[in-house]
């Protein structure tokens, strides 16, 4: 909710922190080491008990890995286990980054298709949302890789559209529309609205993450979208193909 509405309070470096000191003192609780008023003082750990004692203090110092600063991505490290729960690893206090792994990206379609028609480059329309943990899990652990990393910074537009962003639209941009699916008008309040709507009406579906290569020339998709895609080799050849039909165009 923090990041969907903007708040900006809890934000990686808090949310880490508070989770390591509650799996800490719940690993501390376990050895016997502090108890509770009135409890029966701790004679002897069970076998049980020392498992989940271990489990949270190996947890806890997990946690405490996501701290560590990478200066060549100039990010936190990403805790797979974590992906979609914790806030991005861009929503930083000490670090922030207004997109992905310090890509450059659009929030704006228009904006993003004007950019993109200047300099001649394909785009790469990313449908995502702050709560979605599969667009995390793409942005964390694919596209950090250098192969693929490579080909978006140097050859795409990337433009990041989050369909769950609670911000609100402009009153000349809250327009009423026909319902995608079902009777009836709704209202577009919110970015989020807006982008969901999008997809939904011109692409025909609602999940994320979802790619679309655009040449912004043609007006022309240039390869079929794909949602989440963990195997790297098959997203880079996505990426590749879209980039070939393009230059062919």
């Amino acid at each position: 909710a923090d990041l969907v509405a903007h708040w900006g309070i809890i934000k990686i470096e808090v949310f880490l922190v508070l989770w390591l000191i509650i799996f800490l003192l719940l690993a501390i609780y376990l050895f016997g080491k502090i108890q509770f008023p009135n409890e029966i003082k701790l004679k002897k750990l069970s076998i049980i008990r020392a498992v989940f004692a271990l489990l949270s203090l190996g947890f806890a110092i997990y946690l405490a890995s996501g701290l560590v600063y990478n200066k060549e991505t100039q990010s936190y490290r990403a805790l797979s286990l974590l992906s979609g729960l914790a806030p991005p690893l861009g929503y930083s206090y000490f670090s922030p980054k207004e997109c992905p792994n310090n890509l450059d990206c659009f929030k704006d379609l228009k904006s993003g298709i004007e950019y993109a028609k200047n300099n001649n480059k394909p785009i790469l329309l990313d449908f995502t949302g702050y709560a979605c943990v599969n667009c995390r899990k793409m942005e964390e652990h694919v596209w950090p890789l250098k192969k693929i990393d490579n080909v978006i910074r140097e050859n795409y537009v990337l433009i990041s559209l989050y369909v769950d962003d609670k911000k609100i639209l402009p009153e000349d941009e809250q327009l009423l529309v026909t319902r995608t699916r079902g009777q009836g008008v709704r209202k577009l309040i919110n970015y989020g609205h807006k982008w969901a709507y999008f997809q939904a009406q011109y692409f025909k579906t609602n999940s994320q993450p979802y790619y679309v290569l655009y040449d912004p020339n043609s007006n022309e998709i240039i390869n079929n979208p794909v949602g989440y895609t963990p195997n790297e080799d098959e997203y880079l050849e996505f990426l590749n193909c879209g980039l070939e039909v393009f230059k062919n165009n």
